[in-house]
């Protein structure tokens, strides 16, 4: 008997419910309140190299030295820019590539074999070495694609002027070859390790396709610390610094920089600007 009551009562609903007029089987609740949509950003994202581009007729042409690459330490220009090179590939500090990504700062990179595959002892004369070969030739193609050109550097930093001519051509063509197929762009510059070269390494350099050889006018050491060339000791428009892939590096480049903005200097392109300077 209560069983039954139970399948009755339970028709009964069921029925109630699909008799009910329309509109009072449920009643909508209250309406949730607009929502104004966001804006997309419309802030231009920066492309192409990283640095300030040389102004019409702004730079003076390099003498040409014959048929082979121009050497070349300083660019000739009167405005407050300098520029930051750096050499060998040793430390591999992630910090440091995302500060050049994040913050868009202006660099040259000249890789050398041994140190970027970690073959040898490290240049520890910035402390103790934490990334030495970290990411190997993978770490240099993020930096490429932070924008940064990657040049050469030889493959094993001897000094140029103790090799005859076909040991120099073996030294710097190889590494082009290499850092064309690591990176996907062979270099056009050459920095000689310890800026020692000859006639014969500037002839090696433009048979291995090298248009100029970066020397520099300064060099930063550990601490941020600028070593400079000149007797007054300061920065000139058109300067090139030379930095390493040293330990501490990402706190280094950050002290450098921040110096070099507060004396009033930008930093520059080095390609547009070697460009610009070309004898046409």
């Amino acid at each position: 008997m209560f069983r039954g009551h139970r399948v009755i009562g339970v028709a009964c609903v069921l029925a109630l419910a699909a008799c009910a007029p329309a509109g009072t089987a449920s009643r909508p609740g209250p309406e949730a309140p607009a929502t104004t949509a966001k804006a997309p950003d419309r802030t231009p994202v920066p492309s192409g190299p990283p640095g300030v581009k040389p102004r019409k007729g702004e730079v003076r042409p390099i003498p040409r030295t014959g048929d082979l690459p121009p050497v070349i330490s300083s660019i000739p220009t009167e405005r407050k820019v300098v520029f930051l090179t750096i050499d060998d590939g040793w430390e591999q500090d992630p910090g440091f590539v995302q500060q050049v990504r994040d913050q868009r700062v202006p660099i040259t990179a000249f890789a050398m074999r041994d140190a970027v595959e970690a073959k040898g002892t490290p240049d520890e004369s910035g402390g103790p070495a934490r990334f030495v070969g970290a990411g190997k030739w993978g770490y240099f193609r993020q930096l490429r694609d932070a924008g940064v050109p990657v040049e050469n550097h030889t493959l094993t930093h001897p000094n140029l002027r103790l090799l005859g001519y076909p040991a120099q051509r073996r030294e710097i063509c190889a590494a082009a070859k290499l850092i064309g197929k690591e990176i996907g762009t062979r270099p056009t510059l050459f920095r000689p390790p310890f800026g020692n070269y000859n006639t014969d390494t500037l002839r090696a350099a433009k048979s291995c396709g090298v248009s100029a050889v970066l020397l520099w006018t300064a060099t930063v050491q550990p601490g941020g610390k600028i070593a400079y060339q000149v007797p007054d000791k300061k920065l000139r428009p058109g300067d090139i610094l030379l930095l390493h892939f040293r330990p501490n590096l990402a706190r280094d480049f950050r002290i450098l920089v921040n110096k070099i903005k507060r004396r009033g200097y930008e930093l520059g392109d080095l390609q547009a600007y070697l460009a610009a300077a070309r004898p046409r």
